[in-house]
C-alpha cells in the first residue's frame, strides 16, 4: 500500500530538541518535506529535500531545523533544535502526491 509513515514528535520544553521521521512505503523517492499546522492557523511549509539533496526551509525555522534523508530507507528526517512555543503544531510529511498522518509536536514554555 502506498503511504507515508511518520514517527517522532511529542512534548518538549522550549529550547529543547525533537526528531521526526517519515518513511515512504511503496513510493519512489521524490521531493519530500514537512509542513505544519498550528491550531487556528493555515498549514505552512517547513522544509523540503530533493532526491539530489537540495534543501529548502521556511524562514521561521532556518538555522534551527535540519532536514535530511536516507534514500536507501526511503526515509526523511527533521531534526528540530532550539524549539520555540510557536513551533507547536501538527507536523505532516509530504511528497508530491502524498501526505502523512500527522504527528503532534508540543513545545511548552
Amino acid at each position: 500500500q502506498v503511504r507515508l509513515v511518520q514517527s517522532g514528535g511529542g512534548l518538549v520544553q522550549a529550547g529543547g530538541s525533537l526528531n521526526l521521521s517519515c518513511t515512504a512505503i511503496s513510493v519512489s523517492f521524490t521531493v519530500m518535506g514537512w509542513s505544519r499546522q498550528a491550531p487556528g492557523k493555515l498549514r505552512e511549509f517547513v522544509a523540503s529535500i530533493t532526491p539530489g539533496g537540495t534543501t529548502k526551509y521556511a524562514d521561521s525555522v532556518k538555522g534551527r531545523f535540519a532536514i535530511s534523508r536516507d534514500s536507501a530507507k526511503s526515509t526523511v528526517y527533521l531534526q528540530m533544535n532550539s524549539l520555540k512555543v510557536e513551533d507547536t503544531a501538527v507536523y505532516y510529511c509530504f511528497t508530491d502526491t502524498l501526505t502523512g498522518q500527522g504527528t503532534q509536536v508540543t513545545v511548552s514554555s
